[in-house]
């Protein structure tokens, strides 16, 4: 049985969403020590709070793409004592990658229906809070088939069909144009194309010109 109250701070920018999980940890017997909306307020939130566990959305304010496991792996770097137990809508099995490259002792990653299911959701925090490791099996799935699967198929269809107008030469404004959306959700789609295929920006790569080859060499 679990009887162990464990210290958690939470992200998540839906409030409604945010407020019913502080609710429900609540309701479980753990501390909600802060309860934020931006990647930033989360690591403020875990440098004041130091709690046992911090759950974390993977895409937060103001991009939307990898803010969240960009703070996680932040929070993993700067207090390794620190539980981190991330949601998303999605397998992103690139960003799993990401956080679980240092070893995957104190971390969780399950997918949003798994946090609706309440038991699970709190156990696998127990979990995390203790060193342990808690996987949506649906997760482990991905991650076992990745050494097989182009790094192409992970994007969503609006994702490759930036991609695909980037290696025809366009322009981000240039695709706006053409997909008739705004420049800033090229941008965002352009930026988890980056994160999908680990292109981490440097003062001498162009993560364009890479983003294309891959997907010329991948698909």
């Amino acid at each position: 049985m679990i009887d162990r109250c464990v210290r958690v701070v939470l992200a998540e920018d839906s409030v409604v969403l945010r407020d019913g999980m502080v609710e429900l940890l609540g309701a479980r017997g753990c501390e909600v020590a802060a309860a934020v909306g931006t990647a930033a307020e989360l690591l403020d939130a875990v440098a004041e709070h130091r709690p046992d566990v911090a759950v974390v959305d993977i895409r937060m304010p103001p991009t939307h793409t990898d803010e969240g496991i960009r703070a996680a792996v932040e929070i993993r770097a700067r207090t390794p004592g620190t539980g981190i137990l991330v949601f998303s809508q999605h397998v992103e099995t690139a960003w799993a990658s990401r956080l679980l490259a240092d070893g995957a002792a104190g971390i969780g990653y399950l997918l949003k229906e798994r946090v609706a299911r309440t038991s699970e959701f709190v156990d696998a925090l127990h979990r995390v809070a203790d060193g342990g490791t808690a996987l949506d099996p649906e997760v482990v799935t991905q991650l076992m088939r990745g050494g097989r699967r182009s790094r192409v198929d992970s994007l969503t269809p609006r994702e490759r069909e930036v991609l695909q107008l980037m290696a025809q030469g366009h322009s981000n404004r240039s695709i706006a144009g053409l997909l008739v959306v705004s420049e800033r959700a090229v941008e965002k789609h352009v930026a988890a194309v980056f994160t999908k295929f680990d292109l981490r920006a440097t003062g001498a790569d162009n993560r364009r010109v890479k983003a294309v080859l891959t997907y010329l060499a991948e698909s």
